[in-house]
């Protein structure tokens, strides 16, 4: 599949050796999810679904802020006048399907933490198979402070922390910097600088660009499945997926290069 990417303004984005890099680009407003953001950074997302010459993502924001969370003013003109109910609703749900769309990519996808990760940033954060965050980061679930609700990132949260933790996080607004997250279970890295966070990233790459890109797509599915299916259906679905795996031609490929002591041809050096 091309690896032409769509033209985008509030989403930059760099591919270098099939690693694609996506930066937030709206500093005017510390990267929030405005209707512009949204839109572009989900023209990128539904160019990365299925599309496997793309082994990894970093998610990252501009000017040193990972995102604001949700957009404020779009919520203010949302009220003006009374409020369309359904409109509202609509708005929501939108931002719930951005969230599942970054969850569900077939892409190992990385989220680097800067600066801040508010409200629906920490919970597209949270959407990331790994988080690294930069200890002086600002991390907060204000919804509540503003008689709104974490709505569609409250799985999510849930998912990552564990429900005593989501609890204490929503409840109470509690604010933590990312030397904390790491305690909590919300990171997987902690770093100080630019230069701590490319170690790392260089870590994590070389250990998914020697994985096949279809089994990790196909592996991410097993584990999101764990969420909606119970033990009993689950037994068929991960044998399904297992059968799917292994008479493809990467895991013809991988069985044969094992036997044989030779690199697969989907392994990066």
């Amino acid at each position: 599949m091309s690896t032409a990417l769509p033209e985008t303004t509030k989403v930059l984005t760099a591919l270098d050796g099939g690693w694609l890099t996506l930066t937030l680009n709206s500093p005017e407003n510390r990267n929030a999810l405005s209707a512009e953001l949204t839109a572009d950074l989900n023209a990128v997302l539904d160019h990365c679904h299925g599309n496997h010459d793309i082994r990894g993502i970093t998610l990252r924001g501009a000017d040193g802020t990972f995102c604001a969370g949700g957009d404020l003013k779009s919520f203010g003109k949302a009220l003006a006048g009374g409020g369309d109910r359904d409109a509202i609703k609509s708005m929501n749900r939108s931002g719930g399907e951005l969230f599942a769309k970054i969850e569900s990519l077939p892409q190992v996808v990385i989220a680097y933490v800067e600066g801040a990760a508010i409200a629906g940033g920490l919970g597209m954060m949270c959407c990331a198979d790994i988080i690294v965050v930069n200890e002086n980061a600002k991390f907060a679930l204000t919804e509540t402070k503003l008689g709104i609700v974490p709505a569609q990132i409250a799985p999510i949260v849930v998912a990552r922390v564990g429900m005593p933790t989501a609890r204490r996080l929503m409840l109470t607004a509690a604010r933590f910097t990312g030397a904390q997250t790491k305690d909590i279970g919300l990171s997987d890295f902690v770093v100080s600088d630019e230069a701590e966070f490319e170690s790392v990233e260089v870590e994590i790459k070389s250990g998914v660009l020697s994985c096949a890109p279809r089994a990790n797509a196909i592996t991410k599915d097993i584990l999101l499945a764990t969420h909606r299916i119970n033990r009993a259906e689950m037994l068929d679905y991960a044998a399904d997926k297992f059968a799917d795996a292994m008479t493809s031609n990467e895991g013809r490929e991988g069985i044969m290069s094992f036997v044989t002591k030779q690199k697969p041809s989907w392994v990066k050096d």
